[in-house]
């Protein structure tokens, strides 16, 4: 038996994947690895098998994470940050994998042991969700409304009690396998308060790539809402990143003549400055919330604030890594029955 020392020095240390995404999912994988000194982490972006790799390798799917922009940023990403590359996973026997995504969950990850962090809010459970559950039809195409329905995960690391709740509740995840650790990017942000933003006191919009993903928008009339709520204020639109911006800053221009449109910078530094955010689908609600915002969301908001993440002081990665370290000394894998608890 190796001498358990040789594993710190490097000649048997364990190994664990990250599989990230977007940006957000990207980063949060980043700070987690960084709990893992003594063991070996490499990255990968989202990948997926069979049919959908076949398409992806065609070059389609551009507007999801498999590929397009979001693909490229996360690479971005990880070579900037100088982090290892492992792509989908296939060059070392992996002890451990970290997610923030089940939609896709690649057959080389199955008999592995997996944990699965929230990235933010899930989408609505619109007739896609319903399909999926009842029907069993591939849980992408219902995109994050099915986030945690794969089942195959050892643990979930969610973002407060109140999404414990929601997963068990609406999604069927079982109690034994959620872990309330709060998720990194959501749990201080009071720290976004201390910026260089020039702009104070306006009217934050940020948008949608739902056109992007083939989903229905009617940007115009969102646009003219904004335009009303904001009763004179500055107006601001923050595009998300994967929006095709000609078209997107053209109709801001047409219908909130006036309106700033800024396709980079730190969207949290912005809702700290602002006075009033507006949102439909996105994570960003909370950030505003937190902060003491005046928020409009087409999520019900005092919903939103029940699932509010965790403010722990920045300390959800090192809590989620304290699950893998825990679990790394178990003999579960993700596609054995687990009998623990969350105690």
């Amino acid at each position: 038996m190796p001498d358990v020392s040789l594993y710190q020095i490097g000649m048997f240390k364990k190994k664990i994947l990250f599989i990230c995404g977007s940006l957000n999912q990207t980063s949060m994988m980043h700070q987690i690895s960084r709990c893992f000194n003594e063991y070996e982490c490499s990255f990968t972006p989202y990948y997926a098998d069979g049919f959908i790799n076949s398409v992806v390798q065609l070059g389609y799917l551009n507007f999801s994470i498999l590929n397009g922009t979001f693909r490229k940023n996360t690479e971005k990403y990880l070579h900037d940050n100088n982090l290892k590359i492992d792509y989908r996973g296939l060059n070392n026997d992996y002890d451990l994998v970290y997610t923030c995504a089940d939609l896709i969950y690649p057959k080389n990850i199955r008999s592995k042991k997996v944990i699965l962090v929230q990235e933010g809010m899930t989408d609505p459970e619109n007739l896609m969700f319903y399909l999926v559950k009842y029907f069993k039809i591939p849980r992408w195409l219902a995109s994050t409304s099915s986030m945690g329905m794969s089942y195959k995960y050892n643990y979930f690391c969610v973002a407060s009690e109140g999404y414990k709740d929601f997963f068990i509740s609406r999604k069927g995840v079982s109690t034994e396998k959620l872990i309330v650790t709060g998720i990194p990017n959501f749990d201080n942000v009071k720290q976004f308060l201390n910026n260089d933003f020039p702009h104070k006191n306006f009217v934050l919009v940020c948008t949608s790539d739902a056109r992007e993903t083939f989903k229905i928008e009617n940007r115009i009339k969102f646009i003219k809402e904004c335009v009303n709520t904001s009763k004179g204020k500055q107006l601001i639109f923050k595009l998300h990143p994967n929006e095709n911006f000609e078209r997107a800053s053209h109709e801001i221009n047409k219908h909130a003549p006036g309106a700033l449109v800024f396709a980079n910078g730190n969207t949290n530094h912005m809702i700290a400055n602002c006075d009033v955010l507006i949102t439909k689908y996105s994570s960003v609600s909370f950030v505003g919330l937190a902060l003491g915002k005046e928020v409009h969301s087409y999520f019900d908001i005092d919903e939103l604030k029940k699932l509010m993440p965790w403010q722990n002081g920045g300390t959800s990665a090192e809590r989620i890594a304290k699950v893998g370290t825990e679990l790394l000394d178990t003999e579960y894998t993700s596609e054995e029955k687990l009998s623990v608890s969350n105690a």
